[in-house]
């Protein structure tokens, strides 16, 4: 299952937002990627005209999906020329949301993982990792066990540290802070509800994706169906039905199976006793 293009933009947008915009002097971007000042650290390499015009080449190219091979090029290029550059976590980032949306998951959890070392507080790029690996497993079991694993542990960390961030900006208004926040920890649950659903934990499931429905601004159907399905599974049908038919009204490759899986849970409503919640 796929994410929504928009919300991985979105998500994307959120490393601008949350981490103050693009680090304008090595200094700054110390202190915004760890927290921590010039005097506990080294300072992070100094940015020369070429480097900064590489950048603006990247930056500059719009994150859509006809400027996705482009951009995504520009950014390669960019870490691969400048490894130790201030201005990589946002690189990484961006490629993060342009992988995930070209279907290239390797490089997606690559270029996230990457963009964590950078800075270990990205929750962006967690909430990213968390809710993107349980929809596109390896088929590898041992990898797909690793994959699950380092996508609850990114779900659980971002939800931790969300919370707990300041403004960035006084030019940022409460309003938009607060709904950057609530994507991060949308997808944090919907990993989070993802994985207990696969691992059979239909009460804990149904309590992720829940909260993950009432962040999201923007429905996602992907969260809609598993959570259909983990109330089925726990035997509260009405519930189901409820969250197939919601899924079903959103456009997309999910409908169809939500309608059939909507009548499904009608019948089991009208022949089976429902469980207690």
């Amino acid at each position: 299952m796929k994410s929504n293009y928009k919300a991985a933009l979105v998500a994307c947008a959120l490393v601008l937002m949350l981490m103050g915009g693009v680090p304008s002097s090595a200094q700054s971007t110390n202190e915004k990627q760890t927290g921590k000042s010039d005097k506990e650290q080294p300072a992070a390499p100094v940015a020369n005209a070429e480097e900064d015009a590489a950048f603006k080449a990247f930056n500059d190219v719009p994150m859509t999906p006809m400027d996705s091979a482009k951009k995504a090029q520009l950014g390669e290029d960019f870490v691969k020329k400048y490894p130790q550059s201030r201005y990589n976590l946002v690189v990484y980032s961006m490629l993060t949301s342009l992988y995930l949306n070209t279907g290239q998951i390797p490089k997606m959890i690559e270029s996230g993982t990457r963009a964590i070392e950078l800075n270990p507080n990205d929750v962006q790029d967690m909430a990213i990792l968390a809710q993107s690996m349980p929809r596109s497993l390896s088929k590898d079991l041992g990898e797909r066990t690793k994959q699950i694993e380092k996508a609850q542990e990114y779900a659980k960390k971002a939800i931790e540290i969300t919370p707990t961030m300041p403004k960035p900006s006084a030019t940022l208004t409460d309003e938009a802070f607060a709904s950057a926040k609530n994507v991060v920890l949308a997808m944090a649950h919907s990993g989070l509800g993802h994985i207990d659903v696969m691992k059979q934990k239909y009460d804990e499931a149904i309590k992720e994706l829940e909260e993950a429905i009432k962040l999201d601004s923007q429905p996602d159907p992907v969260n809609f169906y598993l959570l259909g399905i983990a109330n089925q599974q726990a035997s509260h049908f009405d519930d189901a039905v409820t969250a197939f038919n919601k899924c079903a009204a959103i456009p997309g490759q999910l409908q169809a199976a939500c309608k059939g899986n909507a009548e499904a849970a009608k019948k089991l409503a009208s022949t089976q006793l429902s469980a207690p919640k």
